[in-house]
């Protein structure tokens, strides 16, 4: 079965791949998603404080830090509760670059478009093959707008295109109002392609201790239809690769993500709670669907099921909502 794809410019043997995750640290752990069958690396992110921090750090050994103000990152995690820094984060890639040989995808986490960016150029020159531009924000600020908000990101992303010339996905978060207008600005803007969605990890509340307690779940298959949702609307109007990210535990997960419009499937939770090795399973799942359901490749069924497909898409999603809601019935005892 063919199962071939692209993401990227990448040409992939398949859509599976291993998303952002701590499996990325170790080159053992590595390994064995490439033996597994992963078609790329995915690593985790490099935050715009870590670098800034260790630029602060910087300025403060040569003595030069008169207006700067190393408080002003006093709530962030320390150094040490980063597993790699700036610098050990690029030699990383150096490492893992020659330790497999599948593509590797860099990740910067950031809000602003500053000299952090640098970094990206920095990855680019490591030996990665691509780049993933985190987008991790929630808005707190009542006059700040929407469209200021966006527009941060646009030049961001803009700024971003300029230091490198690998490819550029923006991985982002579900509350966008408009997505189809945002993502032709970032289209507009460089963006190679789009990862959908970035989770948004709130903290619980200890009533006890009056503190907000960060608190990390793993995904479950319940999240993949906002992403199918927003892929089906995307596929056909943003030109570039779209990916799809969270909810993916099996198989036909992984087949309904490619149907709405993924050219590439993203896994994580699955990986951490099974093991690398589950990555065979998936695939091999894959393909017994299609070849059960007789399709010759898995490009046939790319975006099949995009409202690219359907003739008045908005019309399409008002009776699917009314169907929903009327059709509700309590479950027998």
């Amino acid at each position: 079965m063919d199962l071939s794809t692209t993401y990227l410019g990448l040409s992939l043997p398949h859509p599976l791949m291993a998303g952002a995750s701590p499996l990325v640290d170790d080159l053992d752990a590595v390994r064995e998603l490439e033996d597994a069958g992963s078609a790329a690396i995915v690593m985790h992110s490099l935050f715009e404080e870590q670098i800034e921090r260790e630029y602060v750090g910087t300025m403060r050994d040569l003595e030069l830090h008169a207006n700067a103000n190393p408080e002003g990152l006093s709530y962030l995690p320390e150094p040490s509760e980063f597993k790699l820094g700036p610098s050990a984060y690029l030699e990383q890639i150096h490492r893992i670059k020659e330790a497999v040989s599948v593509p590797v995808i860099a990740s910067l986490n950031g809000t602003t478009a500053t000299g952090w960016l640098d970094g990206a150029r920095l990855m680019e020159q490591a030996g990665a093959d691509a780049l993933e531009l985190n987008v991790y924000e929630i808005a707190t600020d009542p006059l700040q707008t929407a469209e200021v908000l966006e527009q941060r990101i646009v030049d961001m992303v803009r700024a971003v295109k300029t230091r490198v010339k690998i490819p550029v996905a923006i991985k982002l978060s579900p509350f966008f109002s408009s997505l189809p207008n945002f993502a032709q600005k970032l289209q507009a803007a460089g963006a190679d392609g789009l990862v959908l969605f970035n989770r948004i990890l709130m903290p619980d509340f200890d009533l006890e201790q009056l503190e907000l307690v960060p608190k990390l779940l793993l995904s479950k298959s319940t999240e993949l239809p906002l992403r199918l949702n927003a892929l089906a609307i995307l596929h056909g109007q943003f030109k570039g690769s779209l990916a799809c990210s969270g909810g993916v535990h099996d198989s036909s997960d992984a087949v309904k993500a490619v149907f709405a419009g993924a050219s590439c499937v993203q896994v994580v939770s699955t990986l951490l709670q099974h093991g690398p090795s589950y990555l065979q399973t998936l695939r091999e799942g894959m393909e017994e669907w299609l070849e059960q359901h007789e399709y010759e490749s898995l490009r046939q069924g790319l975006g099949s099921m995009s409202l690219a497909k359907v003739p008045n898409p908005h019309a399409f999603h008002r009776a699917s909502y009314m169907r929903v809601l009327q059709g509700w019935r309590p479950e027998s005892a």
